[in-house]
Parts: C-alpha cells; sequence; structure tokens
C-alpha cells in the first residue's frame, strides 16, 4: 500500500513530486513543491508532467523549484495507518470477543481466492474497506 499521492493526470499512476495551481487573475500557472495537504483547486504532477506542463498563450508559468524530490512518508501517515491497523482489530458492538486460539483456527476466517494464492494470506477480519489478514 502507497501513502503517496498520485499525479492528476488521468492514466498515470506515477508519484506526485510538483503541485500545479492556477492564478486566473493574473493568467499564471505556478508549479511548486508538492503541498502538504491536496486542496481542491490544486494538481498533483509527477516529474514527467511537472517539467511538461505548457501554459496557454498569453499565460506565463512560475516554476518555484528546478528540482523535484518524492516526499518521504510522514510520521503523520505512518499513525495513521497504525491507528486504522488497531481500529480493524477492536471487536464490533455486537459482537462476543474472540479468544486468541478460534482467531487462529482456520475453522472461520474468510478466504478471499485471489488474495490466497496471491500472497498465502487469509482474512480473518474486517472492518468497513479495511481487512486484517493473517499469513499461512
Amino acid at each position: 500500500m502507497s501513502l503517496s499521492r498520485r499525479c492528476s493526470r488521468t492514466a498515470c499512476p506515477k508519484a506526485a513530486i510538483a503541485t500545479l495551481t492556477y492564478v486566473y487573475a493574473d493568467q499564471t500557472a505556478v508549479i511548486g513543491p508538492l503541498a502538504t495537504y491536496a486542496e481542491p483547486h490544486t494538481y498533483d504532477l509527477c516529474g514527467d508532467h511537472a517539467e511538461g506542463l505548457t501554459a496557454p498563450r498569453g499565460w506565463e508559468i512560475v516554476r518555484l523549484s528546478g528540482e523535484y524530490v518524492e516526499p518521504e512518508p510522514s510520521h503523520d501517515d505512518l499513525l495513521a495507518l497504525a491507528n486504522a491497523v488497531r481500529e480493524a482489530g477492536r471487536p464490533r458492538l455486537g459482537e462476543q470477543p474472540q479468544a486468541r486460539s478460534a482467531v487462529r483456527s482456520t475453522a472461520h476466517p474468510t478466504v478471499v481466492a485471489s488474495d490466497e494464492g496471491a500472497s498465502g494470506a487469509v482474512e480473518t477480519g474486517r472492518r468497513g474497506h479495511l481487512r486484517v489478514l493473517r499469513d499461512l
């Protein structure tokens, strides 16, 4: 699972390393380092799209940084992932907590065929869109 943001261009799977913002009043496109947070009226771009960007006729491009570096996962990203895993492991309302030996038994876990064949993992729990997987 990747925690980095992806390029906003259609069908581009690369990680974003720059942020594009348009200043319509000044007819300017501003490209700078990747913003800390994704904003509604900005576009995250990969290196290829940031370097190859052209502006409409009469517009100016301002590049705030010559080199773009892919950011490392921040401490906040890792904490959010850890909290999601903890939350997925908590018993749901109305369920009886299971003993550890019952969780490890193969009598009740849900086996997802595509996951089992590819990674050898068995789904042991689910919370919303998150799944808890156990290696076989």
